[in-house]
């Protein structure tokens, strides 16, 4: 039942004694459970805003008032006093920004009754997430000389805050230094969290916020060992500390990691203001403290919100990534997400919801050359970043596989910790297969064992996608066919029989070819990078964007190798990682640059931008290639393509997005009333929503439609309705282009847009009509085209995607 914003007295003391007697019967619940089988999990309770009574000021003082009335009706003789005396402990955080309620240790029964309180609007189980330059800036075309240009008419990013939310910051990176900046903008808010390791000098006119939250994970795992992790915002990981750098980092020669990738160091919005926001610790990510870490963003006024952690996808009233993510949009937050590494995949995508910009990886015209010698003299191509004592250049040393040779089986051929037998790895390269742990982990368990060197190869899943590492012996990364192709000249060396005993005249050496530019075709979509569709909402393209992602260098702390394993004791200023967490960041440091040259636009505006003017074509001329096939990408992919920041500036028109769009867009995809007032705090009437609309008409860059083929239906037809916002220049006049996906047949009315003055708005139908085709039980397919319109100086593109599903 929705309730109004206005609660009158009476309703407001009944609405107390209903939550009190709540508090009372939970808490004194919770006592008797401790012995019970089923253990407490964390669990993110929504309470309704307009609930708390007013006798207290703040909703922090309204829980711990009903938790001490409940622990004084505690009986002293009870054996449960103890846990009830401490049952304020159970609360984790309270949350009064993006989100209004609280976290708390809860048994499942005890979760499952809640649910039925007057008052709590959702009772969320909570997720454990996981973590997901110097050219990247030039490769997008952001030029530091430019007289104009995004750079130039943002003053690189100057005054927005840009919050990460990740595993903290290594505040004393150059990339983070105040010099000729300005004061902390007037609007700032927030805090530098101070402790042993993080002094009040380690803030800056830079880094002008650091805070850390570690409750959520401490209530799982318990107290944190701090002789491996900083109990505050300083980073332990090197993640943090890099995507930060991404971001925003400042300009920084020489640059480099272990020799390669040097130039000029910089990151997207170079005198962005940075505020960390520490979440993520050795067991993972906690949802209850990466919405503490949302809540205190927005109330500490940042601009930008950019979190490359990722889970499961989820119902968005169950997700509280998307419910953070909504109360920051909802703010006029704009909040940057990782696709998630799962590719290449499909169904794989994270971090799908609608009002969060979603991004993906591609590379850029970059790569670090590592190429494996055969001793028949073949060469396969292979990648890495080591700069260690290497291989003699004229000598071929033995080669083996650890999956036949190296040791005890399929352990072995993934050169797991202790599975690989010395006596048969000394003074040998080994052929390592990707998969369980790390890809530097395994050189390190082939150096422990001996070996002079490693072959990493890829699985038939990872395909021909390559990573360069920092490995901590001579290694290289080869694609699933190099990986073949060496697996069979072994097999053929290995044919020789001698004593009984199979004999190997298997020998290669690998070659350093240090840092290669210009490659070429680039940008190419990363093997890694997640793949739609969409697993929670089809009618929504996602990935959004991609941007670079692969072989990214940037910041790095002190005391951690850049192998990233305790065992390496190399430093580095600078890193080199990949990962859509790499990507991820870019787009938000953009994004600043974006909101710093419009300040008026709203985050559904600025990602509208970054996907109407983003491009699909390669340095060759073709449609962008995928890593892990080499065929030509989908939109499945790279969503509306790969970013172009100078183009984003100008864009002409942009597809804007209110709350209460998203509201109807809840209504249209089912969602109860109040499972949509669990992710939006709006009262929601979805009659109106539902009859006027269906889920694909949310104003939305692309247009995607979801046919399922019925009996004896051989056409579909659907339409949609958008609507574009004038924000290039008066008295202009765009007209439409039209590309149909295959078999459909797609019109738009009006086919002419005229507009009078910036800021007017005009809407337009299109009608598409699809011809089934016959598909086996459970498949689909996939079509896409787009539908572009055009002033003659602009081209606003978007998406068709026709996708065909034949029900089991």
């Amino acid at each position: 039942m929705a309730h109004s914003l206005a609660v009158t007295p009476p309703y407001s003391l009944l609405l107390s004694m209903t939550l009190t007697f709540f508090f009372f019967f939970f808490f004194t619940s919770v006592c008797f459970s401790v012995s019970d089988a089923v253990k407490p999990k964390t669990f993110i309770v929504r309470v309704q805003h307009d609930a708390k009574p007013s006798v207290f000021s703040t909703h922090k003082h309204w829980y711990e008032s009903s938790l001490k009335s409940i622990s004084s009706q505690i009986s002293p003789d009870d054996t449960t006093t103890s846990v009830a005396s401490d049952v304020g402990s159970r609360i984790i955080h309270t949350y009064q920004t993006v989100f209004h309620g609280f976290s708390a240790k809860l048994s499942p029964s005890e979760a499952q009754r809640l649910q039925d309180v007057t008052g709590v609007l959702a009772v969320i189980p909570e997720q454990v997430r996981h973590l997901q330059t110097t050219r990247s800036p030039q490769f997008l075309g952001l030029k530091t000389g430019d007289s104009s240009g995004l750079l130039k008419e943002s003053d690189f990013g100057s005054d927005l805050v840009i919050g990460v939310i990740d595993t903290g910051i290594w505040p004393e990176r150059k990339s983070f230094n105040d010099r000729d900046l300005g004061p902390v903008p007037n609007k700032w808010k927030g805090e530098c969290v101070v402790s042993k390791d993080f002094t009040a000098t380690s803030c800056n006119r830079k880094l002008i916020g650091a805070r850390f939250f570690c409750s959520g994970y401490e209530a799982t795992n318990g107290k944190m060992n701090e002789t491996t992790e900083y109990r505050s915002p300083r980073d332990s990981d090197g993640h943090g500390t890099h995507t930060a750098s991404i971001a925003a980092g400042r300009y920084v020669f020489p640059a480099s990691t272990l020799g390669y990738a040097s130039g000029i160091a910089a990151g997207m919005a170079p005198k962005a203001r940075l505020a960390a926001y520490k979440v993520c610790w050795t067991a993972g990510c906690y949802d209850s403290d990466i919405l503490a870490a949302f809540d205190a963003a927005v109330s500490d006024g940042v601009d930008v919100v950019s979190l490359s952690v990722g889970g499961v996808v989820v119902p968005y009233y169950l997700d509280s990534i998307a419910i953070g993510a909504f109360g920051a949009a909802d703010h006029g937050v704009f909040v940057s997400a990782s696709a998630g590494n799962g590719g290449p995949g499909g169904l794989t995508v994270t971090n799908v919801a609608p009002w969060v910009t979603t991004v993906g990886a591609g590379s850029i015209d970059r790569d670090f050359p590592a190429d494996v010698k055969l001793g028949d003299g073949r060469v396969v191509s292979g990648v890495s970043v080591y700069s260690g004592p290497g291989l003699a250049t004229d000598t071929l040393y033995p080669l083996i596989y650890a999956g036949t040779e190296g040791g005890d089986g399929y352990s072995a051929s993934l050169c797991l910790e202790g599975s690989l037998d010395p006596n048969v790895v000394r003074g040998k390269i080994v052929l390592c297969d990707r998969g369980i742990n790390s890809r530097a982990a395994k050189g390190e368990v082939v150096k422990k064992a001996g070996g002079v060197g490693m072959i990493l190869a890829n699985g038939v899943f990872d395909g021909e996608g390559l990573v360069a590492d920092c490995h901590v012996l001579p290694a290289t990364a080869v694609g699933a066919s190099g990986g073949d192709e060496i697996r069979k000249y072994i097999s053929a060396a290995n044919s020789g029989n001698k004593n009984g005993r199979a004999t190997s005249t298997a020998t290669a050496t690998i070659t350093f070819r240090g840092t290669r530019l210009g490659t070429s075709p680039a940008p190419v979509v990363a093997s890694f990078s997640a793949r739609g569709p969409n697993p929670e909402s089809p009618e929504i393209l996602k990935p959004d964007v991609i941007a670079p992602g692969l072989n990214i260098l940037a910041a790095w702390p002190e005391g951690i190798g850049p192998s990233g394993l305790p065992s390496d004791k190399r430093n580095t200023e600078f890193n080199i990682l990949s990962g859509t967490s790499m990507a991820c960041p870019h787009v938000s440091g953009l994004a600043a640059l974006l909101k710093a040259a419009h300040p008026e636009w709203s985050p559904a505006a600025i990602r509208s931008a970054l996907m109407t003017t983003a491009y699909v074509i390669d340095s060759r001329g073709g449609t962008m290639l995928d890593e892990s096939s080499g065929n030509s990408s989908t939109v499945m992919d790279y969503g509306a393509g790969h970013v172009d920041p100078q183009k984003a500036m100008d864009p002409g028109l942009v597809y804007d997005i209110s709350t209460y769009d998203y509201v109807d867009f809840l209504c249209n995809s089912n969602y109860s009333e109040k499972n949509i007032q669990a992710v939006t705090r709006k009262n929601a009437d979805c009659r109106g929503a539902r009859q006027a609309g269906h889920v694909g008409n949310l104003n939305y860059p692309s247009l995607t439609a979801v046919f399922q083929e019925e009996q004896g239906r051989r056409k579909m037809s659907t339409h949609f309705i958008r609507t574009v916002t004038n924000v290039g220049e008066p008295k202009s006049v765009y007209q439409v282009t039209v590309k149909p996906p295959s078999g459909t047949t797609v019109t738009v009315q009006p086919e002419k847009l005229v507009f009078r003055r910036v800021g007017q708005k005009l809407s337009f139908l299109v009608r598409v009509k699809a011809i089934a085709v016959k598909l086996s039980p459970g498949s689909s397919t996939m079509t896409s085209g787009s539908l572009a319109w055009s002033d003659g100086k602009r081209v606003v593109t978007n998406p068709i995607v026709i996708t065909m599903q034949q029900p089991l």
